[in-house]
């Protein structure tokens, strides 16, 4: 592999681009083409990714022909609710056979699919098992100031997902190959929706039994759902489910977090976004999380009761007492 192209210049597409390009030329597309000419002037993406200099052999564009048309692995790094159209349009300019990893972390609200899906839904030559994510417990702020971590490269294909692995691994960035690609996936577009009810939690100022409690039974919903979708119970266990989980729940940095935080301190959510330059994308994946829990017939408390705040019907306060005061049931349920 000596080229690869990441669509999406935000905060981790421009992180996962930096990293990859230590060992292979990187084309990093951003919308704008004022960013990618800053990114090229300055070798800083001061907008998302402030204090960081990016290696040589990553170069930006805003023509997603020159970044695509080349490259010998697709990886796409923008939010769910664009996801498509971008792809739509960066498929028509990529070779044969080419694998396609996804990095974004939602679920489109008006199909439910993942981004995985909406790859095949989009361009059906692709083969499946040459499709996967990059996933876990990966803040990038922290990756980009060289604090130790660790992801999950998931592919059908065990040559691919090595390939990816080798592509990215470092001396503080370990990865680890998975196949459970549906597994992995959700892990990471689930818990963006329980970190906003983290972010209450911590904005009411409950302490760390609160956080516990929150954190075990949010883990107990994104298992039910993941395997009534067709993942391993074993993977939200790991890096994608409990990992990831713990660290968006629990980081300040993390932006569904944030949400929660600030609701919770009295702001709308209008307020909150408007002030975001990158997306939470735990506030729309809340509905589409919900529609799958629907399809599945999975109960999500914590879920519904997050989507009752987004909403305006209640308080975080009265959430976290409409949560706590449920019917009593085992732990197992």
């Amino acid at each position: 592999m000596d080229r690869i192209a990441v669509i999406g210049a935000g905060s981790w597409g421009t992180t996962v681009a930096s990293i990859a390009s230590r060992r292979v030329d990187t084309l990093l597309w951003a919308r704008r083409a004022d960013l990618a000419d800053t990114i090229n002037r300055t070798r800083t993406n001061a907008d998302y990714l402030p204090g960081h200099e990016l290696p040589d052999r990553l170069t930006a564009s805003h023509d997603l022909e020159e970044t695509v048309s080349r490259a010998e692995l697709l990886v796409m790094a923008v939010p769910s609710h664009g996801f498509r159209d971008v792809f739509t349009e960066a498929v028509r300019h990529l070779g044969p056979n080419r694998p396609v990893v996804s990095l974004t972390k939602g679920i489109e609200q008006e199909t439910l699919a993942t981004m995985t899906e909406v790859v095949r839904q989009v361009d059906d030559s692709v083969a499946p098992d040459l499709i996967g994510v990059v996933t876990g417990p990966n803040l990038a702020s922290e990756i980009v100031a060289g604090q130790p971590t660790a992801s999950v490269a998931a592919m059908g294909d065990a040559d691919t997902a090595r390939a990816v692995q080798s592509l990215l691994m470092g001396p503080t960035f370990r990865v680890y190959t998975n196949d459970d690609v549906v597994g992995c996936e959700l892990g990471g577009a689930l818990k963006n929706v329980m970190a906003i009810a983290a972010g209450m939690s911590d904005g009411l100022g409950f302490g760390d039994n609160t956080r516990a409690t929150l954190l075990t039974r949010a883990l107990a919903e994104v298992t039910r759902l993941g395997v009534a979708q067709g993942g391993r119970p074993e993977t939200f266990a790991g890096l994608a489910g409990m990992g990831d989980l713990i660290a968006t729940c629990s980081s300040d940095r993390s932006r569904n977090h944030r949400v929660g935080f600030a609701l919770a301190r009295g702001q709308t959510l209008e307020e909150i976004t408007s002030e975001m330059k990158m997306v939470a994308e735990g506030v729309k994946t809340t509905k589409s999380t919900l529609g799958l829990a629907t399809r599945s017939g999975v109960d999500m408390p914590i879920a519904t009761h997050v989507d009752l705040v987004l909403e305006g019907e209640l308080s975080p306060r009265e959430a976290m007492l409409s949560l706590m005061t449920r019917e009593a049931k085992a732990e197992s349920h």
